[in-house]
């Protein structure tokens, strides 16, 4: 997951709307599932939908009353926590 990703997803949403990303994330999905693809491929597919997902995560802080920074910090934390794990 990039950060800088993420916080261009967020800053999409609250530009436009969230059902963009939804929509997009089914695509992405679905593509992913292609006959054919690279594994480079899927993996860059996989990227995506991660910092898709992770704009949302923060989103649903933000909606909580959690400022944008530190929405951000506090889910890469919770990100980098379970990697450690």
């Amino acid at each position: 997951m990039k950060l800088p990703v993420i916080k261009s997803v967020v800053q999409f949403i609250e530009q436009n709307d969230e059902d963009y990303i939804l929509e997009t994330l089914e695509v992405l999905e679905h593509l992913s599932q292609a006959q054919g693809l690279k594994d480079e491929e899927v993996e860059v597919i996989g990227e995506l939908i991660s910092n898709m997902y992770g704009g949302l995560e923060v989103i649903k802080e933000m909606k909580n009353g959690t400022p944008m920074k530190d929405a951000l910090n506090g889910f890469m934390k919770r990100v980098l926590g379970s990697i450690d794990k």
